[in-house]
């Protein structure tokens, strides 16, 4: 129903500005019309005036020009001092002026007209009571069509928007749903792999993995599927804030990551670089690992099928901040989305739905009170840097910096 209203706005907005423009034309040809009644009324001022004295040409011009404001058709009643009609012109019925009664029904016009337009007074002839022309009328519905169809394009733009805004919730949607199967992806395949070892002669199992690293590796893909599904409980809601590890989340992401490197990309090495001592920043670890794990899942996209180095590191930014690096030797941002690169919907990958940086940002700057970039680096390939402060104080500190520049 909300399509076919929009689709019905939109056909009812079409008939009405088309109708528009037809009355306009109309208008357009009635002003061009009396604008020839009023040359023909000049032309017979002009053969009066310029008449020779004592001929029958002034009298001609006048009733010329007696004909010409009928044309005109704007209601006109000569009324003599005595009150009564002498002369009625283009009236809606038909003046009879040698009876009482028609007389009567003259007068009465006349006093209608007179609440619309003051009298003209004659000397010696009386008053000559008048009204608007068709075309004054037809004018006076301009106003309202232009009303009519601004509220018209006015309820179409608001359909519009709605099913913009429908439909940017259903992509979003389908690329958060997107986004889940991709994260689970990881932890899924690699159980599909360990149940394939268990599935294997004891002695062959044993050989592949230990009971002890194989139990521990299991354990590790629940653990990481019942994170996944953490990380999308908390997106929608104010996260709970504590003092957390960088270094932590990025030893436990390589941890994670690095076994399972070949099988993600071939041919890509990880490097990680971690600051000694750094300060515990006030955060929410899920959400930072899953901001951190899509930085470096774009980077093993960038680079898949060409290999090359991911580097993360983390130092300090200045006494009360942590500064964290995203690198890779890939081939760099397009630059046709290097401003856009954030916004939810952007993507360079053809299979992309451009919402993992766009989540990414949102844990970093609205969750965290941090900042993130993206670069492209001098000698190729991408950087992408967060800031985030190592306190409360310095988050909350953070926050209202970015509100008031309308970027939180």
């Amino acid at each position: 129903m909300r399509r076919h209203w929009s689709a019905a706005l939109t056909i009812l907005a079409i008939v009405v500005f088309g109708s528009y423009l037809l009355y306009t034309e109309m208008l357009v040809r009635e002003i061009r019309a009396e604008a020839r009644v009023q040359t023909r009324i000049y032309a017979a001022v002009q053969q009066g005036l310029l008449a020779p004295a004592g001929g029958d040409a002034e009298l001609l011009a006048l009733t010329q020009i007696q004909g010409a404001l009928r044309d005109l058709k704007a209601p006109m009643i000569g009324i003599n001092p005595a009150g009564q009609p002498y002369a009625a012109e283009n009236l809606p019925f038909e003046p009879d002026l040698r009876t009482a009664a028609g007389q009567k029904q003259v007068l009465l016009y006349a006093a209608h007209l007179a609440q619309r337009n003051r009298a003209v007074v004659v000397p010696g002839m009386g008053e000559v009571y008048f009204g608007s022309p068709p075309l004054a009328g037809w004018l006076r519905w301009v106003p309202w069509l232009q009303a009519g169809g601004a509220m018209i394009l006015l309820l179409v733009a608001v359909a519009v928007l709605q099913a913009n805004a429908r439909a940017d919730r259903e992509r979003m949607w389908a690329a958060m749903a997107r986004e889940l199967a991709h994260q689970m992806g990881t932890p899924l395949s690699s159980l599909s792999g360990w149940v394939e070892v268990l599935s294997l002669p004891e002695e062959e199992r044993h050989q592949l993995a230990p009971g002890q690293r194989l139990a521990e590796a299991i354990g590790a893909d629940v653990e990481r599927l019942e994170r996944v599904a953490r990380r999308f409980e908390l997106i929608g809601r104010a996260p709970t804030l504590q003092q957390v590890s960088i270094a932590q989340i990025i030893q436990d992401l390589e941890g994670y990551l690095r076994p399972r490197l070949p099988r993600l990309s071939a041919g890509v090495d990880l490097r990680v670089r971690v600051h000694p001592e750094l300060p515990l920043i006030w955060g929410n670890a899920v959400l930072l690992a899953w901001a951190v794990e899509n930085l470096v899942k774009n980077a093993l996209d960038a680079l898949g099928g060409r290999g090359g180095h991911i580097t993360v590191s983390a130092r300090r930014a200045g006494p009360a901040a942590i500064r964290l690096l995203v690198a890779d030797d890939g081939p760099g941002i397009a630059p046709e989305v290097r401003d856009r690169i954030f916004e939810p919907g952007v993507s360079t990958k053809k299979s992309g739905w451009g919402v993992g940086l766009s989540l990414t940002r949102r844990i970093v700057q609205e969750q965290h009170g941090g900042t993130i970039v993206a670069r492209s680096r001098r000698t190729g390939g991408t950087v992408f840097e967060i800031r985030l402060p190592t306190s409360e104080a310095g988050m909350r500190r953070r926050r209202r910096w970015l509100s008031r520049r309308g970027v939180a």
